[in-house]
């Protein structure tokens, strides 16, 4: 029996993706030994094939997590991926299509018909079907509209209709609500009478007649207190509440602030309509963190991870030639002191490190100043204190680095003049590096762009190109 310590580790996840491709690898040999026999081909791989690996790894599935799952075929190539998609029962593709990345879902999508899809989305809750439709085809969209109830047709057509970025747009609508005026006796048998309550509900909502939210009751109260109180004597009466319109980001900082599991999204007028719960705030932030690290490489969109060669060479390109534009008016910077350079060669084995520490010491600032925006630290207010201390920062490391490459610089050359040059030069460079650090993500969200999206790209084009100008315009002056 599975210990449960073990589900999350990372261990577990390689252990059930190593057994998954056991299994394909054994499939594999005997469908090959299969080609190699006299009998009829059907008939051989329905009784070597299908009876026996495929029907265990059909089983091994049936024993995973959904995100188990969704870890392994993420891990697939798409011949081995669909393969095993094949084998996953109907009733759990709903629930692994929702937890696999978007790029993957593309392909498992493309896999089914419109009645597999159909039957996938309507497992889902209201919410799940929304967030899956903006994927399935037009088609299977308008059918799946057409074979819901009033009540959920309508909830799922609200929740497309919100920014996909707002607050609506994650928003469910599985909750139970209570008066204020009632006892926690009366409250306890409402919800035995229930039998069940929402997935991550710690707390039941408090509405008037309305439907307008006067306080929420977390379950913790319910339980501890004399059941012959009533709910107002205990409710928290000035609960974190949300706007459908309220940004998801801004949202998702609150749950992190306040230790939130589950609260309540009012109207204008203060009705309830929805809640928000942690583990859409989680996905959400997952998904943010998983795209800035793309963006951050100069990568589009996520990336099937054996997605075609086509496909991903096209996501890579933007950003390729925009580095190529940059390296290239980084060698003209170069070129116009070939004669400096032919002079004394040392310069041309220097002039990387000036560059390098300079492009380090920018993206170290640029990684701050865009986590700084993400987080909503930083505003008109203290930007300018930030970065007097980003350029302190840098006027301490280029004394104290740009001091010591100048004695190395001496040293290996026996040439003082170079080894001031060398420590003027970095010095120089580091503040550059900070102005750019802090300025270039400024700039991408002054211009409505994700601070993260080429801020390290632009970075390292600002260092490089005024470290090798500022080096070798020093050492053009003062040692030729």
């Amino acid at each position: 029996m599975r210990d449960d310590s073990e589900i999350y580790t990372k261990e577990y996840f390689e252990d059930s993706l190593r057994q998954v491709m056991d299994f394909l690898n054994r499939h594999k040999l005997m469908e090959d030994l299969v080609q190699r026999q006299d009998m009829p081909h059907e008939q051989a791989v329905e009784h070597l094939v299908h009876k026996q690996s495929l029907t265990e790894l059909s089983n091994k599935l049936d024993e995973l997590h959904p995100a188990d799952v969704a870890y392994i075929l993420e891990a697939l190539p798409l011949e081995d991926r669909l393969l095993v998609w094949d084998l996953v029962r109907a009733e759990r593709d709903g629930d692994i299509l929702l937890e696999v990345s978007e790029a993957v879902r593309e392909s498992l999508i493309a896999s089914m018909d419109n009645r597999e899809l159909l039957a996938a989305a309507h497992g889902l809750d209201t919410d799940e079907i929304a967030e899956l439709a903006p994927d399935l085809p037009k088609d299977v969209v308008q059918e799946l509209m057409k074979s819901l109830d009033e009540a959920k047709r309508q909830q799922v057509e609200s929740s497309l209709a919100y920014d996909e970025d707002s607050v609506g747009a994650f928003m469910d609508y599985d909750f139970v609500t209570i008066r204020a005026d009632v006892t926690l006796e009366v409250t306890l048998r409402y919800l035995r009478m229930l039998g069940d309550l929402p997935s991550h509900a710690d707390k039941l909502f408090v509405v008037e007649r309305d439907r307008r939210v006067v306080g929420v009751l977390p379950l913790k109260r319910l339980l501890v207190h004399d059941p012959d109180v009533h709910v107002a004597a205990v409710m928290s009466d000035e609960p974190v509440v949300f706007h459908p319109s309220d940004k998801v980001a801004d949202a998702a900082q609150a749950f992190e602030r306040y230790d939130l599991i589950s609260a309540p999204v009012v109207d204008p007028r203060d009705r309830l309509v929805g809640r928000l719960t942690v583990d859409e705030m989680m996905d959400y932030i997952r998904a943010e963190a998983e795209e800035d690290m793309l963006a951050a490489a100069g990568l589009r969109e996520e990336e099937d991870l054996f997605t075609t060669v086509w496909k991903a060479a096209k996501n890579r390109w933007m950003w390729l030639a925009v580095n190529l534009c940059t390296a290239l008016f980084a060698s003209r910077v170069v070129g116009a002191f070939e004669g400096s350079i032919e002079k004394l060669a040392a310069l041309a084995a220097l002039m990387p490190i000036v560059a390098g520490m300079g492009g380090n010491s920018g993206n170290q600032t640029s990684t701050l100043v865009v986590r700084g925006f993400a987080l909503g630290l930083i505003n008109r207010d203290n930007a300018m204190r930030l970065l007097g201390k980003e350029l302190g920062i840098a006027l301490l490391n280029g004394t104290v680095w740009g001091g010591v490459m100048g004695v190395v610089a001496y040293l290996l050359y026996d040439n003082p003049a170079l080894g001031g040059v060398m420590a003027s030069a970095m010095l120089l460079n580091l503040l550059v590096a900070a102005l750019a650090g802090h300025f270039a993500p400024a700039l991408l969200k002054r211009l409505g762009s994700d601070p993260a999206y080429g801020s390290a790209i632009l970075t390292t084009f600002i260092t490089d190109s005024m470290g090798f100008f500022i080096f070798l315009g020093l050492a053009t002056v003062v040692l030729l």
